[in-house]
C-alpha cells in the first residue's frame, strides 16, 4: 500500500492521543475503510514469538500481524470504548479490514475497540483517553466538586449552629450572675419597701394633717 492518496476517504492528523485517522469524505455504515496489514508472525517460531510492540494484531493462536510498518495506515486508528468502526478479522485469509459501524462524517476521527487484552495491558494503566472515557471522567470530576461544595456548606452550617449555641449559653450565664435582674425587674431599695408604704402602715392620713377635727371656721 502506498502513502495516503487523495482518493482515500481519510487522512492522518493530530488527535488528543497523538496521531489519529480522520475522515475526509462521508463514510457510510458497513463500508470498508482501510486494511490492517503487515508481516505475518508465526508463534511457533521463537524469533517471531519474541517480537513485542503495540501494533501486533492477533488473528488466531498461531498467526499475528505485525502492523508496526509505516505503510500500514490503519495503525494510526485510535481505540475508543464507543467506536464508529470495527475490525473485521478473517483468520483463514490472514486478513483484517476496518469497517464503519456508523455513518462517519468528514472531519470525524475514525476509531475502533482494540479489545480487552490490549485495554488491560496498555490503556488501563495510563487511563483510556477516548471521548467516552473523557466525558465520564469530566462528569465524575463535576460530581466530586459538587459533593465537596455540599460537604463544605454542611460543615459551615454545623459551625454556625455551634456558635449560636455557645452564644446563647454565654448570655444565660451572664443573666444568672447579675442579681439586679434576678426576677427580670429592678428592685426598689432593699426589700422593696417604699416611703409611701411606711406612711400607709402608720395610720397617718396625709390629707388630714394640718386640719384638726371638730374645728369650724367662720
Amino acid at each position: 500500500m502506498s502513502a495516503i492518496r487523495s482518493n482515500k476517504p481519510y487522512r492522518v492528523g493530530r488527535s488528543r492521543t497523538g496521531l489519529g485517522l480522520f475522515a475526509t469524505k462521508p463514510i457510510k455504515k458497513g463500508a470498508k475503510i482501510v486494511r490492517y496489514f503487515g508481516p505475518l508472525l508465526d508463534s511457533r517460531k521463537k524469533k517471531d514469538d519474541a517480537i513485542e510492540n503495540k501494533y501486533l494484531f492477533e488473528l488466531n493462536n498461531r498467526w499475528t500481524i505485525d502492523g508496526s510498518v509505516r505503510k500500514n495506515i490503519a495503525r494510526y486508528i485510535n481505540h475508543a470504548c464507543k467506536p464508529n468502526a470495527e475490525s473485521d478479522v478473517r483468520p483463514r485469509k490472514r486478513k483484517v479490514v476496518i469497517r464503519a459501524i456508523k455513518n462517519i462524517e468528514p472531519g470525524e476521527e475514525i476509531n475502533y475497540d482494540y479489545g480487552t487484552d490490549y485495554f488491560k495491558a496498555y490503556l488501563k494503566p495510563i487511563g483510556c483517553k477516548c471521548a467516552a472515557c473523557e466525558k465520564k471522567r469530566k462528569k465524575q470530576r463535576a460530581e466530586a466538586r459538587a459533593e465537596k461544595a455540599r460537604l463544605k456548606a454542611k460543615a459551615e452550617r454545623k459551625l454556625l449552629k455551634q456558635a449560636e449555641k455557645q452564644a446563647a449559653k454565654a448570655d444565660k450565664k451572664q443573666l444568672n450572675g447579675n442579681p439586679a435582674h434576678a426576677n427580670g425587674r429592678l428592685l426598689n431599695g432593699h426589700g422593696g419597701k417604699s416611703a409611701a408604704g411606711k406612711i400607709a402602715r402608720s395610720g397617718i392620713s396625709v390629707k388630714a394633717r394640718g386640719m384638726p377635727r371638730g374645728e369650724n371656721r367662720v
